[in-house]
């Protein structure tokens, strides 16, 4: 786990107890704005932000009541009511605007309707109904700007990606009991998050939990591994590429706990699996993922670019090739690098690929928009030498949604393709 900030005074907010950071004022003995009222701190933006997100350079002054996590009433730059959100000065996000509704008073009313309406979505959609696996909260997409909850049964994984939001923990997991009685519930936070936030996540008890997603059923470890456990983001497409896998030698790279190979084998009929992953505990559980279904398939534990050279080197072909990263291009700092990332990792998998065979890839990097991420797979074909025909186009399923203001959280995007 990541430091945090030495002990402060804590004092009493709207939201609960919140500690008492060093105030930024960025405007000295700025005024509140005109007709300001109620018991939040406020906070007046220089200019208003593309999203739901505002950084320190769009802030023009804070209440200097406002502490570190505070829920905050927001006006913008002419002093009318703009909505309210969670201001961390420390934060390179600055404000994270919650909705644009204003004077919020009733803390539990707001986050249970939230809750209340992110619940909805899964059980109308049926998500609920197919799987024990999946999201129940999606951050922006759901209006609980830095929060995902995935729930594997009878337990609810907390992942929190702002201070505002892990302040009201409590009340969260309050608020899900009375929702979901006698589940349990799992925080996390990762270390680069704790680090820019201000925060800490106290480690809680191993889980072991079995869940069943469309027929295929895993074995996740919510306290630990990447994430919360598991991906339930793939679930539409693990299914959907069942349905290409019958007699066909299939080979997943970046695999994780086995997701894709196990619904081609158990579902789709695969004659043969081979999956591979770096991370030798995910490759040890995949090995008992396809032991809890009875399938078998050839687990390898290795990177994936020496992996893919070695066996173009040998001429090895698979019928179905996919490949699902990690984030390889987490910022603009390190966009070129991520790129050529991609473009090399897609050039080699697609050097494995039989004629007229499919090519499943993926990104899963939030500021690569489709039409980059199709760019970099016509630069990798170009230098494989491969003809790559695209038949669809997908990307997470309805238990994640994304803001119309917040383009980033759609950040899972899927090629299709055949290969000649």
């Amino acid at each position: 786990m990541g430091k945090i900030a030495p002990e402060r005074p804590v004092g009493k907010g709207l939201f609960g107890t919140r500690e008492c950071y060093d105030t930024v004022v960025l405007k000295k003995d700025a005024a509140a704005p005109p007709g300001h009222s109620g018991p939040l701190p406020w906070a007046k933006l220089r200019s208003a932000p593309a999203g739901p997100q505002a950084f320190k350079r769009m802030l023009d002054s804070v209440d200097p009541q406002a502490k570190a996590g505070d829920l905050v009433s927001v006006y913008d730059k002419n002093g009318s009511p703009y909505g309210v959100g969670f201001y961390n000065p420390r934060s390179l996000i600055s404000l994270r605007i919650l909705g644009r509704e204003t004077g919020a008073s009733d803390a539990d009313a707001f986050f249970a309707a939230r809750l209340d309406q992110a619940h909805r979505l899964r059980v109308d959609f049926g998500i609920e109904a197919a799987s024990e696996a999946y999201r129940l909260a999606h951050d922006y997409g759901d209006g609980l700007p830095g929060l995902v909850i995935d729930r594997y049964g009878d337990v609810f994984v907390l992942e929190f990606y702002s201070l505002g939001m892990f302040r009201q923990a409590e009340r969260l997991e309050r608020l899900l009991r009375a929702r979901f009685p006698g589940c349990r519930v799992v925080r996390r936070a990762s270390e680069y998050t704790e680090k820019m936030e201000g925060f800490q996540v106290k480690p809680g008890p191993e889980l072991r939990v079995r869940v069943r997603e469309n027929g295929v059923a895993f074995e996740v470890t919510p306290s630990g591994g990447y994430k919360t456990g598991f991906f339930c983001d793939q679930r539409d497409n693990r299914l959907a590429l069942s349905k290409h896998a019958s007699g066909k030698r299939v080979l997943d790279v970046c695999a994780y706990t086995g997701g894709f190979g196990l619904y081609a084998k158990k579902l789709g009929g695969a004659e043969e699996v081979t999956s591979v992953e770096l991370d030798p505990e995910a490759s040890e559980a995949a090995k008992k993922n396809a032991n809890i279904n009875q399938v078998r398939l050839r687990a390898v534990t290795a990177d994936a670019f020496p992996f893919l050279r070695q066996m173009a080197f040998n001429e090895e072909r698979w019928d179905v090739v996919v490949l699902d990263p990690y984030k390889l291009i987490s910022s603009r700092e390190r966009y070129a690098e991520g790129r050529q990332k991609y473009i090399d990792l897609n050039r080699l998998g697609l050097s494995v690929v039989r004629e007229g065979g499919l090519f499943l890839t993926f990104s899963c990097s939030g500021i690569v928009p489709m039409e980059e991420f199709q760019q970099f797979v016509r630069a990798a074909a170009g230098s494989a030498g491969r003809r790559v025909q695209i038949f669809r186009k997908s990307g997470a399923g309805a238990d994640h949604p994304f803001a119309v203001d917040y383009p980033e959280g759609e950040y899972l995007k899927a090629l299709w393709c055949r290969v000649f």
